[in-house]
């Protein structure tokens, strides 16, 4: 018989939630994007996102317009979606592919997809003006395992791996680098990043909330890592006779390759912060990129990663994993709607943590260490 249990160590009835302002003060959200968005790489999506020379996705960081792209070399570059004449954005979908060269639509200056200005049209007569010195402003990008991150602090950004902090060699097994894109969903949330990351990090609403959910994995399964001071970790068991978080009775894909048993049997919830949530299975990886876009607004790209010899298999079909996802974040997403409104009605007062809330004790103090006080 499997047994859970609710001790963890106690908690001092002190241990508050934040005050309304951290989550819904404009000025404090610009404090947020100097102090954090600023000075940490932002996880930005897959490598597959844009796959082939000249394809191209667009990434929004509060007010940054973050554009990466892929050359007819093969190199992934970022830069800033903006215009060097009158700051115009040069590319206004999502994703796309380009036809050789990257074109203003304003003023028509056009720009080489490794950045360099190729040609101002009305600008031969202005003194000085050399194409050469009017390039695309570069945003340095790295990628971990088919990740990748961009950085947009003005200063040298530190090396990826300071911020991995161990995470990559504690998932190194499920090979995401190996792992490809098989489903893409996008969601717009009325709410705090920081109430997502919250949700994400305490199953205390499972049993009410995801019904489906908790009927795979019981909700007071599993651990908690101890904080660190990039990431925040956990993992949840998976019942007896349950493969993997799916809507299929049985098992539709083998688990990946690289796991022991012990990886075989649970499911894990990390967050790299500020803006990657990572989730993997026995059998596949969601990765969350979330995109901070005001105090009240979250933008949210879901991926969901599978192994090619799963994908090669003519019976493939990953609705499975899809399907459980997207009706379990929905149901997440509602909730942090709700959160972010009830925290900005006159009502709201800071209440009490629980015991098994020290992952979220935890994350309120990254932030105000890192941002200050309101």
């Amino acid at each position: 018989m499997v047994r859970y249990s609710n001790d963890r160590a106690a908690i001092d009835v002190s241990a508050r939630t934040l005050p309304a302002g951290y989550y819904t003060d404009a000025a404090y959200f610009a404090r947020e994007t100097a102090a954090v968005f600023h000075r940490t790489w932002l996880f930005a999506g897959r490598d597959d996102d844009a796959a082939t020379p000249r394809s191209y996705v667009v990434r929004r960081f509060g007010a940054a317009s973050v554009l990466i792209v892929r050359g007819d070399d093969g190199v992934l570059r970022g830069f800033h979606n903006v215009c060097r004449h009158r700051g115009t954005l040069l590319c206004a979908q999502d994703e796309g592919e380009l036809a050789g060269m990257l074109q203003c639509p304003y003023h028509a200056w056009t720009y080489r997809l490794d950045g360099a200005l190729h040609k101002a049209p009305h600008m031969e007569k202005v003194s000085g003006f050399r194409v050469e010195d009017w390039p695309l402003v570069a945003i340095p990008l790295a990628t971990w395992d088919g990740n990748v991150f961009v950085y947009l602090g003005a200063e040298p950004p530190p090396a990826l791996t300071d911020q991995l902090d161990g995470v990559d060699v504690r998932f190194r097994p499920w090979a995401m680098g190996e792992l490809r894109t098989v489903a893409r969903r996008s969601y717009q949330l009325r709410a705090n990043w920081k109430l997502v990351i919250a949700n994400y990090h305490e199953c205390l609403h499972c049993p009410t909330a995801h019904p489906q959910l908790n009927r795979l994995s019981h909700y007071l399964s599993g651990d908690n890592e101890p904080p660190h001071p990039t990431w925040l970790g956990a993992s949840m068991d998976l019942l007896p006779g349950c493969a993997t978080l799916s809507t299929a009775a049985v098992a539709r894909r083998a688990p990946l390759p690289g796991l022991d048993a012990e990886q075989r049997r649970r499911v894990y919830y990390y967050a790299l912060l500020p803006t990657m949530l990572l989730n993997p299975h026995p059998d596949y990886v969601v990765t969350f990129l979330l995109s901070p876009i005001a105090p009240d607004r979250t933008d949210i790209l879901c991926h969901w990663l599978m192994h090619p010899d799963a994908i090669a298999r003519p019976d493939f079909d990953p609705d499975d994993a899809v399907e459980f996802w997207d009706v379990t974040n929905r149901q997440d997403w509602e909730l942090s709607d709700r959160a972010q409104a009830g925290i900005a009605s006159p009502g709201y007062r800071p209440g009490p943590y629980s015991n098994r809330e020290e992952l979220l004790i935890a994350f309120d103090r990254w932030v105000v260490e890192r941002v200050g006080p309101l």
